[in-house]
């Protein structure tokens, strides 16, 4: 994050439609966050405007609560210009979404930008694979990713 391990870290979590992979991820991370007992700002959305509102897909609800994670409160919102001063890291899915952020943020951006699996040992440079237009299985696969990342996350800010 920032490197002050006083800070409180504030993590924007990013893939195209904001109902599948990062509600993941920051249902993810919020579990994870949680269970150190260590505070974190976490959201999530989307670069596109399809889902503007609309809860998590269904499938990405069943995987989460698989795992004892609530996400069906979470509502899909499109990424803003705001959003690149309000966190400090926003993490893409995808090269795809990394590129559309970085196109979009602000001339005073303040955040740092990078994929998502950046945060896993051995795993950057990767995307998180999107499950939407798959089987259920895709979001297991996804929630390991996503879970992989909250555990770094976590890490990283506990010390």
């Amino acid at each position: 994050m920032r490197g002050d391990a006083t800070e409180t870290p504030s993590i924007l979590f990013l893939c195209l439609g904001n109902i599948c992979r990062s509600p993941l991820a920051e249902g993810a991370a919020r579990a994870a966050f949680d269970a150190r007992g260590v505070a974190a700002r976490l959201d999530s959305a989307g670069t596109g405007d399809w889902h503007v509102g609309r809860p998590p897909d269904a499938r990405a609800q069943a995987e989460a609560r698989r795992r004892g994670i609530d996400i069906s409160d979470l509502r899909a919102r499109q990424l803003v210009p705001e959003d690149f001063r309000r966190f400090d890291l926003i993490l893409a899915a995808d090269a795809q979404n990394l590129r559309d952020a970085r196109r979009i943020a602000p001339p005073d951006a303040t955040a740092r930008l990078a994929l998502m699996l950046d945060m896993v040992p051995g795993r950057a440079g990767e995307s998180v694979a999107d499950p939407y237009y798959g089987e259920e299985d895709g979001f297991a696969a996804t929630w390991s990713d996503v879970r992989a990342v909250a555990e770094a996350l976590v890490s990283d800010a506990s010390g």
